[in-house]
């Protein structure tokens, strides 16, 4: 099964870098089945209807969130409403939709899991190991199980993958927007990066105008993150070759696709 899992879509560039980049990878890697993180795809920050259903258009099977879950409050209205959608699945409070989906694809089970850290972040969650661990004991088993860990700390990020090591196919993580070098399959057969990177505005911090964020994070003014409308685009990926009789991986290598000027 060939599987292609993109880091997060950052506002209206990044998810014209999905509509212009995805065909195109799809056919080259023959890949079977594409899950994106989408969390920051509508203005940079949480997902609307309209945007889920751009994301599928797009060629999206699957779509998964994170920190922002709730940044757009309309979800509360669509999201038991649709079926590729994946939210946190460690939320402490109760929360519509689901953290866990099955996908039946070319006969193989595909299950798409969504967790959030909980080093360094704000949102208060269930712990992301037993968390996994009990969704593991409790749900019936899928062939291949893909984990988006949603979360900040490398360390964390390592860490989980390791303790999960043979138990799932690939711990595939997001939240940073930096595409990390460190793509290799774990010693029991789980795939692992320690960041997919972000597919957005590329001239920028985050996918954001880098005016916006520097007038924050380095000047400590009032600032409101800004995505562009246009722009140069980055697309940055990661793609899955899992075996479908053990679930185990086979192989994992990174995308990363900058526009030129």
């Amino acid at each position: 099964m060939k599987i292609l899992f993109i880091g997060d879509v950052v506002g209206r560039v990044g998810r014209r870098m999905l509509k212009e980049r995805i065909p195109y990878y799809v056919e080259k890697y023959d890949i079977d089945f594409v899950i994106a993180n989408g969390e920051n795809a509508s203005h940079g920050k949480g997902l609307t209807r309209n945007q889920y259903f751009e994301l599928l258009d797009a060629g999206v099977d699957a779509i998964t969130l994170g920190n922002h879950y709730m940044s757009k409050s309309e979800i509360l209205r669509y999201i038991d409403q649709v079926d590729r959608l994946v939210r946190p699945y460690n939320l402490l409070r109760p929360f519509p939709g689901e953290g866990s989906v099955v996908f039946e694809v070319n006969g193989v089970s595909i299950r798409v899991t969504n967790i959030l850290g909980s080093a360094f972040m704000n949102e208060e969650v269930n712990a992301p190991y037993y968390s996994i661990i009990n969704l593991l004991s409790e749900e019936e088993p899928a062939t291949i199980h893909i984990i988006d860990f949603h979360a900040e700390a490398t360390g964390e990020k390592q860490s989980l993958a390791f303790a999960l090591d043979g138990k799932v196919s690939a711990v595939l993580c997001t939240h940073t927007h930096v595409q990390t070098n460190d793509a290799h399959i774990l010693p029991n057969g789980t795939a692992f990066i320690s960041d997919v990177g972000m597919t957005g505005f590329v001239d920028g911090v985050l996918g954001c105008t880098k005016e916006t964020v520097v007038e924050k994070i380095i000047y400590g003014k009032q600032s409101k993150f800004q995505t562009p409308d246009e722009g140069r685009g980055v697309f940055s990926a990661v793609v899955l070759d899992v075996d479908d009789i053990s679930g185990l991986a086979k192989q994992i290598f990174p995308i990363y696709y900058v526009e030129s000027n």
